[in-house]
C-alpha cells in the first residue's frame, strides 16, 4: 500500500476523531457498491455504445459526522441550520473499469489499418480514492432521523485524492510501434505507469429510513480527475482536440448506513 495513501487515510480519520472529541458529534458508517461509467480517451465522445461499454464497478466504505445528534448523551445538539441540514462524509473507495474503443471508427464496415488497430486496443484502470464531501439535506435531518419510512434527498460537493493504475495493450502486439498503434497514440501517448491525482466529486442522492439505526442510500456521483492519464492514454491535445478533456466518471451508488451509538 503506498505510503501517501496511508498518511492520507490516517489524517482523514484523525480529523474526524478530533472533531468528534472536541464537539461531541455522532458517527455513521456504511458501505457502497455500484456500476461506474468511465469517460476517457477510449471510444467516441457522446456515443451510447462507448458509455455503455466502458463500464466497471466500484465499492467503498463511508463514514459520516452527524452534527445534529450527540451519541454520548443521547441528545440533540443545539438547533442550528447547519446542524440540521449538513453532514460530513469521509470515504475510502475503489473502482475498476475495462476499456476499449467503441463507435463509428471501429464499426465492422471499416476495414482499414487504423480501424483494425483501434479494434485491437484494450485497456483498464483501477482507482483508489480517499476524500471528503459535505452533504446538504434540504429537509430536516432531525425529522428524517425520527421518522421510519421517510426520505431525505441530498446533494454534495467535495474532493478526493486518488491512486490510479492504468493498463494499455493491443491484441496485435506491443503498443508504441506502427504495426499495432494508431498514429495518435504513438510517441508517448500511452502508459502503464500508475500515479496520483486530485479530483472533485459531486453527487445527488436520497436516503430512506429503514430502521431507527439504519438507512438505505442511493446516489449518482460525478468525479472529475485533474489529469488525462488516469486511463493510460493521452494523445497530444493540441493536435487531437477531441481528446483534450481530462478523464472523469459517473458512479451510481447503492449503500447501507448504520448509526453508531
Amino acid at each position: 500500500m503506498p505510503k501517501k495513501f496511508i498518511i492520507t487515510l490516517v489524517l482523514l480519520f484523525g480529523l474526524s476523531n478530533s472533531m468528534n472529541a472536541q464537539f461531541g458529534f455522532s458517527h455513521e458508517i456504511g458501505a457502497i457498491l455500484g456500476p461506474v461509467a468511465f469517460q476517457s480517451d477510449y471510444g467516441e465522445r457522446h456515443d451510447f455504445s462507448t458509455n455503455a461499454g466502458n463500464t466497471g464497478y466500484g465499492i467503498g466504505i463511508i463514514h459520516y459526522l452527524n452534527f445534529s445528534y450527540r451519541a454520548e448523551c443521547n441528545c440533540y445538539t443545539p438547533e442550528t441550520y447547519f446542524n440540521d441540514h449538513f453532514k460530513l462524509r469521509s470515504e475510502l473507495s475503489y473502482n475498476k473499469t475495462e476499456l476499449q474503443h467503441f463507435g463509428k471508427w471501429v464499426d465492422p464496415s471499416r476495414t482499414g489499418t487504423i480501424a483494425n488497430q483501434l479494434r485491437a486496443m484494450r485497456g483498464s484502470t483501477a482507482v483508489t480514492n480517499v476524500g471528503m464531501q459535505l452533504e446538504f439535506f434540504p429537509l430536516s435531518i432531525r425529522e428524517f432521523t425520527a421518522t421510519l419510512g421517510s426520505f431525505a434527498p441530498f446533494i454534495s460537493l467535495g474532493g478526493q485524492f486518488s491512486f490510479y493504475d492504468p493498463k494499455a495493450w493491443s491484441e496485435l502486439g506491443p503498443l508504441g510501434i506502427p504495426a499495432t498503434t494508431p498514429i495518435k497514440y504513438m510517441n508517448g501517448a500511452t502508459t502503464n505507469d500508475g500515479g496520483t491525482v486530485w479530483s472533485i466529486v459531486s453527487s445527488v442522492g436520497c436516503r430512506y429510513k429503514l430502521t431507527e439505526l439504519s438507512d438505505l442510500m442511493v446516489d449518482l456521483r460525478w468525479q472529475y480527475y485533474f489529469s488525462n492519464w488516469v486511463d493510460g492514454l493521452n494523445p497530444d491535445p493540441t493536435i487531437y482536440v477531441e481528446n483534450r478533456a481530462n478523464d472523469w466518471n459517473l458512479w451510481l451508488n447503492f449503500g447501507y448506513i448504520y448509526y453508531l451509538q
